[in-house]
């Protein structure tokens, strides 16, 4: 534990987002809205916290997509890198730093992190055969060939999958292989890369994360289920001209080449939230403060995430860091789950989601715009489960609740004070059981909220805060101050005294989820010696003593003059009805529109395969079954691996759809399989079959489902 005399450290981060298109609200409600509560929340607790983030920027798909458009990849990446950290701002992110992992300083701390553990031998050097274009000059990552698939005659397979038969391949099975660069026949050629020992580091892994049984279950779920399975040596670098280059000291080290080498960005993308404190730190004007957060045992390193991430922080960026040595291991990494839209999933490619940007310029305009869409994402986030957010419910959310609740209890107590008590704090003189009762509710608030925050229930948090808002609504009714003004003047002044404390109270508890509404009520309050929780910004003082356990005791004194004009407007304003269906008509509109552009032509359709016989079909053995596991292999950026029950048995199947499906969009599904596939040994796993899929003109896989009973026969 840290000294009792100095403030607990934290170093919050949130996964680095990739810098290859727009954020939307499964993101936010993913991995960064929760970050940002914990990290506000633990500043108002006068906590030492660094909070950080950046885009990640050296993926394969982004080099895919720059030769795709004909562009530079640095294009790529510096088009979208200020897109995604300016609409973060402009949300209420309260990031440190917000990095990228092109810059200097993260290709310098990739490679000497490459370099002490290669020192250490912690790497396993392993020579294969890959595919190599003579003309372009460089070795052809999987989605850079094409070729005919061995499996069902197609003859424009990639180099990872077949999209006609669904079958997961790796370059070197194409028949006829051809480069998607220059159209060559690509070599063979032998080539050598570092792989990470992670079967090695399996027994460290195990005993580690049995020390932290109070994480999440599904975190804890997913991590056993790669233990019981065997960890596999994961590759750490590839032959690609995009990425951190291999150091060249390192590979002379070895009798190898470093040119065209680069280190694979699942290696490269969570030291990036070290070379982003670094940043930082210099930032700061004290450049060696990054080992405080990173080197100090009594530093807490929490990662927030989504749930596809869980392998990569819990057990990949664990081991890289075990294996170097001098570096904390993460204290929580609680993944959340996946945000669905309006019952369907997030689809980017069908257009069924809601960018934030398009957010924020439609309802910029609204009073704490952003606050509204923080507010609404927070008390439906998929802590435990998927979740669903419906612009309806967003707008009951705010209407509902902020405006009629914690709007409505504010106004009416400030405007109390102004026409009563001349807008200051009338004096507490002999108080009622009710008013002794709305004050220890108060007391008790800070604890309740916080431990909610501390043991990552942020959803929880949030309710109730809110809890605390209606139960002064309920108190402020209850006592009715409008017939006491005139019946019983020191009553009307007791309820508006404990009203003011309470709302000072909600101006600090409500401060995670609602910054900007926060401020501008402590603002009306006069309350500006309270902590802030957003770094270097905004009107309070962040040098105060005061803040998140004092938010329980009575923060202003009688006589305290308010800062609140009659004409003031309320907290929130209501969205109305218009604005949620012209939400809806765009969302609907913009996902037929797309629909429409895939399937519109049946020329993008593909042509008749040619007749087969009776009998060759009756060689297909189509059964129905049942998705009861689902998880992705190692080294196999598009393999899932499922286990498919099919009533005589329960097999374990590849399916090459990683890119386009989260594992438990498969699980539980009632699918057809071949079940009479000749086995095939791919990436260390066996798969036993083959689950099939339609695939949509414009690529999109969909299994395809029956109702029948598991085992039942397809003809």
């Amino acid at each position: 534990m840290a000294d009792s005399s100095s403030p607990e450290r934290l170093l919050v981060t949130a996964a680095l987002p990739y810098a290859n298109g727009p954020i939307h609200i499964g993101h936010l409600a993913g991995a960064y809205l929760p970050a940002d509560l914990f990290a506000r929340y633990q500043r108002l607790k006068g906590r030492d916290v660094a909070f950080i983030c950046g885009s990640d920027e050296m993926g394969v798909a982004i080099l895919m997509r720059a030769i795709r458009e004909e562009r530079d990849p640095q294009d790529i990446i510096d088009t979208y890198h200020p897109q995604i950290r300016d609409n973060f701002e402009r949300f209420g992110m309260s990031f440190d730093y917000y990095g990228r992992t092109s810059s200097e300083t993260h290709i310098e701390t990739t490679q000497d992190f490459f370099r002490v553990l290669d020192a250490k031998d912690g790497f396993e050097l392993k020579t294969e055969e890959q595919l190599y274009d003579p003309e372009a000059d460089m070795f052809l990552a999987d989605r850079f060939v094409v070729g005919t698939c061995p499996v069902c005659g197609y003859e424009e397979a990639y180099g990872d999958q077949c999209e006609q038969c669904g079958s997961s391949l790796s370059p070197t099975e194409l028949k006829n292989p051809q480069s998607t660069l220059t159209d060559a026949t690509p070599e063979r050629k032998e080539t050598t890369h570092w792989y990470l020992p992670l079967g090695t580091l399996q027994p460290t892994l195990e005993e580690w994360i049995d020390s932290h049984p109070e994480w999440k279950n599904n975190v804890l779920g997913q991590i056993k289920s790669w233990f019981d399975d065997g960890l596999k040596s994961r590759a750490i670098t590839r032959d690609v001209p995009w990425g951190v280059p291999v150091p060249k000291d390192v590979a002379e080290r070895h009798g190898l080449e470093a040119e065209g080498k680069v280190i694979y960005v699942w290696f490269d993308a969570p030291i990036g939230y070290i070379s982003a404190t670094k940043e930082w730190a210099e930032e700061q004007g004290a450049p060696e403060q990054w080992a405080d957060y990173w080197q100090d045992e009594d530093t807490r390193l929490v990662h927030f995430i989504g749930k596809d991430n869980i392998v990569f922080h819990c057990l990949m960026f664990p081991a890289m860091l075990m294996e170097h040595g001098d570096y904390v291991l993460p204290d929580n990494v609680p993944a959340n789950e996946f945000l669905n839209l309006e019952g369907e999933k997030l689809s980017t490619s069908r257009g069924w989601a809601v960018w934030l940007h398009e957010y924020l310029d439609d309802f910029g305009n609204e009073r704490f715009g952003p606050d509204l869409l923080r507010y609404a994402l927070a008390t439906t986030l998929p802590e435990t489960g998927d979740a669903d957010f419906h612009w309806e419910g967003f707008q009951q959310r705010v209407n509902g609740e902020l405006a009629n609740v914690f709007g409505n209890f504010v106004h009416r107590t400030l405007t109390f004070a102004q026409r009563y008590f001349d807008s200051t704090v009338p004096p507490l003189d002999d108080p009622s059981d009710a008013d002794r009762d709305m004050l220890e509710a108060m007391r008790e608030a800070p604890d309740t909220v916080g431990t909610a925050y501390e043991e990552y229930r942020t959803r929880e948090a949030v309710f109730e805060t809110m809890a605390l808002a209606r139960r002064g609504n309920k108190y402020f009714n209850e006592t009715e101050p409008w017939h006491t003004h005139e019946s019983d003047p020191q009553a009307c002044a007791n309820t508006i005294h404990v009203s003011l404390q309470v709302c000072a109270a909600l101006s600090i508890l409500f401060d995670p989820v609602l910054p900007s509404a926060a401020a501008e009520l402590r603002n009306r309050l006069g309350l500006d010696a309270v902590r802030t929780s957003t770094p270097g910004k905004g009107p309070d003082d962040p040098d105060s003593d005061r803040g998140w356990d004092d938010a329980g005791e009575p923060l202003l004194e009688a006589g305290h003059p308010l800062q609140f004009d009659r004409g003031a407007n309320p907290l929130f304003e209501k969205i109305n009805d218009a604005q949620i269906d012209a939400q809806i008509e765009k969302l609907r509109d913009r996902a037929e529109t797309q629909d429409s552009e895939s399937t519109s032509s049946s020329d993008m359709l593909d042509d008749l395969k040619d007749p087969i016989s009776f009998d060759d079909f009756t060689k297909l053995d189509l059964r129905a079954g049942t998705v009861t596991a689902a998880q992705p292999v190692p080294d196999a950026d598009k393999l899932l691996r499922l286990e498919v029950d099919i009533g005589l048995e329960e097999r374990q199947m590849l399916a090459g759809v990683a890119e386009q499906m989260a594992p438990d969009d498969l699980i539980g599904l009632r699918v057809v399989v071949v079940a009479n596939m000749e086995p095939k040994e791919m990436f260390g796993f066996k798969s036993q079959g083959m689950v099939l899929m339609a695939e949509e003109p414009d690529g999109t896989f969909v299994p395809v489902t029956t109702e029948a009973e598991e085992g039942a026969v397809v003809r």
